[in-house]
């Protein structure tokens, strides 16, 4: 059998599979530290760009008593040699077999990764299901995201980890160290606040297929799990020390993330009830954290994270603290998720002064009423003032997002669409006589649980079809572009993050008809999930396209936030 070095050279990108990145660590194998891997199930560049798996990773490897790898989803011409030459996938830190960890921590940031995580056990040759795991087999626990309704991949995942992950991280290390035996161990994890073993709960069913009851099976465990939230952010940990990759990831920076929550209330946004409360890291530390991860990274550009930068108390003397303390070193800030507010007319020309990129905004909705009904409160003078002001200071280029197919939409809500990118394309010529390039990036709108819409039906495809074009019909500017993102994995998004435990059959059934990377257009096959729920007898419009009831059980009620979320009600015509 050839040798890994040989089989590389046979793949697109081998530095995805090599390690050895500047700043990774690298722990002996000693029997009283606990194995940790991070899995996450994307490819390489996707994953070292988020954020949760830096920070976890930073965390328990400060830890004497434990080690922590970590390992991607192969792409597929390296899945197809590993299968070929009989090859367990392996960690990029020790090249150790998944089998031979403790503890498996896999990233759920997203729907469509489902079928990659089946896809990452089974190369590692892991049982896929979790009842199928004995004694020897490493405990798969999740977070992330997606997490906020786990039922559908409830029966691959021991342990899920149910918001902020800094702190019960290290509760799961302790527990893990000082318990035997693999059911003893779910068994009091399920007691950690925050963590949610899906093998000690049951659901049972109505005649219509609604849940009829969702219950633990024992009377000690709780009926609620309730969220983990890190509330002092200045005193968490952070990593300034961030791995640097050989090759390009997506998001090739420091990312620091200046807040954690939104203030806003934007009835779509699964993120913005999910993160609560809001949470600021203070100014200096901030600039500490920057300081320290430039001088450990060498990175040109500093990216301030949150899901609303622009509304960080201070986030004007932020960007021109970093600018004076960089700007003489090359290195940009960008600032993503700018909310049209009054400190943002200064933040343009702040940014500016090191880097001019393309500004992006979310209007999410083209008319004023739509934006009302969603609570996307956007005073559009003062998003006309900022891009006057970001025009004038060098900027051409601007990106909006939208959705369409938004609950009580309407044909003249998608004509306001083309006529607000007209109207920021022209804006341009009161500076310099030319137009702006503007691109709005369209996605369907995905009801999503624990959010007002979260009981609202998905819009057909032929719907949305429809809508799309009738956008395309009204743009005729070279200016203007329009980029739609697929329906069908819209679709297939809003089935998953609305399903319940019987999914888990389903999200089975399309990988083992060769469903990977389904978060890719170019490998994203609907076919083959429509083959499996009808293989399994399923109706995917069951899950997206049915209204809720409100005093149904929703699949996801078990979960507390920390808030109720109140069913939205249509009052579009008294506005």
């Amino acid at each position: 059998m050839s040798s890994l070095s040989e089989l590389l050279l046979q793949v697109r990108k081998p530095a995805r599979y090599i390690g050895g990145e500047w700043n990774m660590v690298k722990k002996e194998w000693t029997a009283d530290r606990v194995k940790v891997l991070l899995a996450f199930p994307e490819v390489y560049e996707v994953g070292m760009s988020y954020l949760g798996l830096k920070i976890l990773y930073g965390i328990l490897n400060k830890r004497d008593d434990c080690l922590c790898e970590r390992v991607f989803s192969p792409w597929t011409d390296f899945e197809e040699i590993l299968r070929k030459n009989k090859m367990s996938l392996f960690s990029l830190e020790s090249r150790s077999a998944l089998k031979e960890f403790d503890i498996i921590g896999v990233s759920l940031a997203y729907e469509l990764n489902y079928t990659n995580v089946l896809n990452l056990l089974d190369l590692g040759g892991l049982p896929i299901r979790s009842s199928e795991r004995g004694e020897g087999d490493p405990i798969v626990i999740a977070g992330g995201p997606a997490c906020y309704n786990p039922e559908p991949m409830s029966e691959f995942i021991d342990a899920f980890v149910i918001g902020d992950g800094e702190d019960v991280i290290g509760e799961i290390v302790d527990l893990y160290k000082s318990t035997d035996g693999r059911k003893k161990i779910l068994r009091e994890l399920a007691k950690i606040p925050g963590v949610y073993v899906p093998s000690l709960y049951e659901a049972a069913y109505n005649d219509d297929g609604t849940i009829k009851s969702f219950l633990p099976k024992e009377k000690d465990l709780p009926r609620k799990i309730q969220k983990r939230v890190v509330r002092d952010l200045d005193n968490s940990f952070y990593p300034t020390d961030q791995l640097v990759p050989y090759i390009q990831i997506v998001h090739d920076r420091i990312m620091l993330e200046i807040m954690r929550g939104c203030p806003h209330a934007c009835k779509f946004c699964q993120a913005g009830t999910t993160y609560r409360p809001r949470r600021e890291r203070a100014k200096e530390t901030i600039i500490r954290i920057a300081k320290e991860a430039y001088s450990k990274t060498g990175y040109e550009e500093i990216t301030l994270l949150s899901l609303s930068s622009g509304d960080h108390s201070r986030i004007g003397e932020i960007i021109e603290e970093l600018n004076s303390e960089f700007k003489e070193k090359g290195v940009s800030v960008s600032v993503p998720s700018l909310r049209i507010e009054d400190s943002l007319r200064k933040l343009p020309a702040l940014i500016s002064q090191v880097k001019k990129s393309g500004l992006t905004f979310a209007p999410e909705a083209g008319s004023e009423c739509l934006r009302k009904i969603i609570s996307k409160n956007i005073d559009m003078e003062k998003l006309m003032e900022a891009l006057r002001e970001s025009y004038r200071s060098g900027w051409r280029r601007v990106k909006l997002y939208f959705m369409i197919g938004l609950p009580t939409e309407k044909e003249e809500d998608l004509e306001s669409i083309v006529k607000l990118l007209y109207k920021v394309s022209n804006l341009k010529r009161e500076v310099d006589g030319k137009d702006a390039q503007v691109t709005a990036s369209i996605n369907a709108f995905v009801p999503k649980p624990h959010t007002p819409f979260q009981w609202e039906p998905m819009a057909s495809i032929d719907i949305l079809s429809g809508k799309k074009s009738f956008l395309r019909s009204l743009v005729k500017s070279r200016y203007v572009e329009m980029d739609f993102n697929s329906f069908h994995m819209g679709y297939m998004e809003a089935v998953l993050a609305r399903g319940d435990r019987r999914l888990s059959r389903v999200v089975h059934g399309a990988w083992r008809k060769g469903a990977r990377f389904d978060g890719w257009k170019e490998h994203f096959n609907f076919n083959l999930w429509l083959e499996s729920f009808k293989e399994k007898a399923i109706d995917p419009d069951f899950y997206a396209s049915r209204r809720r009831f409100p005093d149904e059980i929703l699949p996801w009620n078990f979960i507390d936030i920390g808030f109720n979320i109140s069913p939205y009600v249509d009052n579009s015509a008294s506005i």
